[in-house]
């Protein structure tokens, strides 16, 4: 994605004062009496951690009440998750945003919403009516509360923001080749991280899943463990009259459980590596004072469409109005040499809420596969288990069908028409795993060719474009390390697995720096300078903990080692750092590394003999959605390292500007292992506590916990909250 000079992608600068909202929209006489009459309808029991549990009549009551609870932990939040879906994120946060803003208006348009609402089926209405009242009467019962955009919430809303992963497919679209497009801003050549060798947190979760056969009681587990930025959903249960009781993390603004159970099974999702976005070269030629694309032997005509986005500036708010553009394949996003660059991803926003709500209310098999068949789910994989006994995986939700033999990791050409998408594989022409004989089924992110081991399906079976590339991760190697051959498996032994030390990463690296070091002549310095090191590595058993001081050195390491060869490993092609370390890195590159790496931790630490927890750290000073850390601050160690590293637990954590310290903003958020039998039990822990609020108790009530692995008894049925109910209300009282 690039910019494109001659396009004319027109930007008409339009600017128009309007005062910045500060207070929330007041409400008419009926628009309060509803509000009030539906809150009795609501009972909501905070528990002694904090987490609401939301009863309500209907369901439209319990979405009521559990957006009314978000919005008391976490208003920010939930405020900030719409300005970004509905494409006013300027408004609050001036002309910075203007370009994501574009991004999302090219994609969801509020008249589109609007109309997509009217037609919604009644019951989706009125869970989406029952969200807007929710919000607005916490804002009416909350003066003090002052929005950042949006003072009043519509119905439509909830649309706009169907699926609750952390970054949305709409992402996939570069805001700097954007920018370059439709406002003419020359294109960023900033390097990328991986170009400076600078390795981001890999991304994605852990799901797990253990039929009956695997299980000491003969019960299915299942193991939840999304790996987000620290605090990005809530953990609530909703229950109503009408059949629903869910339980688990909800992005926050959204009226569903993403990941979480009821009393009949549970679901998880995790990132999917299969490809549902793709980018289209367009040829384009100018036809009077329009646009046309070439497809096939035809000239099509280009749709134009006005966009306007406000912004916040330091004198009220201004706008820009851009022309944009679509083909059949999409908006124009970018100029590829002298072609626009179209893409194709999915926009179904009622079948993707439909599924996203209706999956939670499923109590078996069949009841979830056919919640499945929606196909509103683009991104992630789903790990399945249930109360029958059963376990399932499915691989991505939706694929359209393409021709194989083009090339779906690269742009291909839009005026062919053997590029244009298909119809969608079935749920049963996709990678999918039901009670396969090993008795597990596990991801991480990685490739679905593994997901039962043995009893795995093959990726010569399948089309490319259903897993585009993701091998084997550390993670991956980890997850079959602790889950083969085993048949005893309780809630507290998943527990154990899912936070074994064990780091594959450095089992593969250390050897070769070993075998670097015994191969180097004694006459070398850096061998005098690195002995002491090398001994404390060659007796460790690459596992990692707060008092592992081998754990700090070979993470400096790993890093330092990495930073010195990603030129070469990316020249290499399909190796990864870590491969390259292990397998071309030479001797003095290795040994330089290692000596630099204990350089450093004695420079910011003392010594280079610093235990892993002295350096990694939890802390939570404040409620902003972007943290900052203090050295000074109190703040607790963590033994869990990052995912990178093959560790199953993961904690993505560096260090800050003005920090020695390394924090964890990422990995491990809302984690749960839940046992099905006659009855649920599951026990859980959320990053920090429930509460935004750094006054609340419960704002890092959980921290410890967290750090440790020390899972909390989850209150699932009523009568488990008794004795451990802190406040019961109803909304507004």
């Amino acid at each position: 994605m690039t910019r494109h000079p001659l396009t004319l992608a027109l930007l008409l600068g339009s600017f128009a004062a309007i005062a910045v909202p500060a207070s929330a929209q007041q409400p008419s006489s009926a628009d309060l009496a509803r509000w009030q009459r539906d809150a009795q309808n609501v009972t909501i029991y905070r528990d002694d951690w904090g987490i609401a549990h939301v009863y309500g009549k209907t369901d439209a009551d319990a979405v009521f009440g559990m957006i009314y609870a978000q919005a008391e932990d976490d208003f920010n939040r939930v405020e900030t998750n719409y300005l970004n879906s509905i494409g006013e994120l300027a408004k609050a946060e001036g002309e910075q945003a203007i370009y994501s803003d574009l991004r999302q208006k090219l994609f969801i348009d509020p008249d589109t919403m609007k109309a997509m609402y009217a037609r919604s089926p009644q019951w989706l209405k009125a869970l989406m009516n029952s969200w807007a009242d929710g919000l607005n009467y916490y804002l009416y019962k909350h003066p003090d509360v002052k929005p950042r955009a949006i003072t009043h919430f519509e119905s439509w809303m909830p649309l706009t923001f169907s699926e609750g992963s952390i970054g949305g497919d709409i992402e996939r679209v570069n805001l700097g080749r954007l920018a370059a497009f439709y406002g003419k801003e020359p294109v960023p050549t900033t390097p990328s991280n991986e170009e400076l060798g600078i390795y981001e947190e890999p991304t994605g979760s852990n799901g797990i899943a253990i039929a009956p056969s695997n299980t000491a009681d003969h019960h299915a587990l299942l193991w939840i463990n999304p790996h987000t930025s620290f605090f990005f959903r809530s953990e609530l249960q909703m229950v109503s009259n009408e059949g629903l009781d869910a339980y688990g993390a909800v992005t926050w603004g959204q009226f569903f459980i993403y990941q979480g159970f009821n009393p009949r099974l549970g679901w998880m999702h995790t990132s999917s590596g299969v490809d549902a976005v793709d980018q289209y070269l367009e040829t384009i030629s100018k036809r009077g004072d329009h646009y046309v694309y070439k497809y096939g032997n035809k000239e099509l005509p280009v749709r134009e469409k006005s966009i306007t986005i406000p912004y916040k500036t330091a004198n009220g708010m201004a706008s820009k109005r851009f022309t944009v553009y679509y083909t059949q394949h999409g908006p124009v996003i970018a100029d590829a040499n002298g072609k626009w660059m179209t893409i194709s991803l999915m926009n179904t926003p009622i079948p993707a809420l439909e599924q996203s709500y209706l999956r939670t209310k499923a109590r078996n098999y069949k009841e979830y596969e056919k919640v499945m068949q929606l196909h509103g789910n683009s991104s992630n994989n789903t790990m399945y288990a249930d109360a029958d006994g059963n376990i399932a995986y499915w691989h991505a939700n939706f694929i359209p069908r393409r021709d194989d033999n083009f090339d779906w990791t690269k742009p291909v050409d839009g005026s062919n028409p053997k590029t244009a998408w298909g119809p969608l594989l079935s749920i049963d022409q996709a990678p999918k795993l039901f009670n396969p004989s090993t008795g597990w089924l596990y991801n991480s992110n990685n490739w679905p060719w593994s997901a039962a081991g043995a009893a795995s399906q093959k990726r010569s079976d399948f089309p490319t474009y259903v897993d585009m590339g993701r091998e084997e991760s550390p993670r991956g190697y980890h997850a079959l390390r602790v889950l083969s051959n085993r048949k005893d498996f309780t809630p507290s032994s998943l527990i154990a697995a899912a936070f074994d030390s064990y780091l594959p990463s450095f089992a593969h690296m250390i050897p070769p720096l070993l075998k670097a070091y015994d191969q180097t002549p004694s006459d070398n310095p850096l061998k005098a300078k690195v002995a002491e090191q090398i001994k404390v590595l060659r007796n460790w058993d690459y596992r990692w903990g707060v008092a592992s001081i081998p754990t700090s050195l070979a993470v400096f390491w790993g890093e330092d080692i990495s930073r010195r060869v990603a030129a070469e490993s990316r020249r290499a092609g399909s190796l990864s750092a870590e491969d390259y370390v292990a397998t071309k890195a030479t001797p003095e590159e290795m040994l330089q590394s290692l000596a630099a790496a204990s350089d450093k931790l004695t420079a910011d630490f003392g010594t280079w003999k610093t235990p892993w927890g002295d350096i990694n750290r939890f802390q939570r000073l404040t409620g902003d959605i972007v943290q900052k850390f203090d050295d000074a601050a109190p703040s607790i160690p963590v033994g869990f390292t990052s995912s990178r590293w093959g560790s199953l637990a993961s904690f993505g954590a560096r260090a800050y500007p003005g920090t020695k310290k390394w924090y964890g903003t990422s990995g491990n958020s809302f984690v749960a292992v839940v046992e099905f039998g006659d009855s649920v039990r599951a026990r859980a822990v959320t990053a920090g506590g429930e509460s935004g609020h750094p006054s609340s108790p419960h704002f890092n009530d959980e921290a410890e916990r967290y750090a440790t692995g020390n899972l909390r008894t989850v209150y699932f049925y009523r009568s488990q909250l008794k004795g451990h109910t802190e406040r019961e209300y109803h909304p507004g009282s």
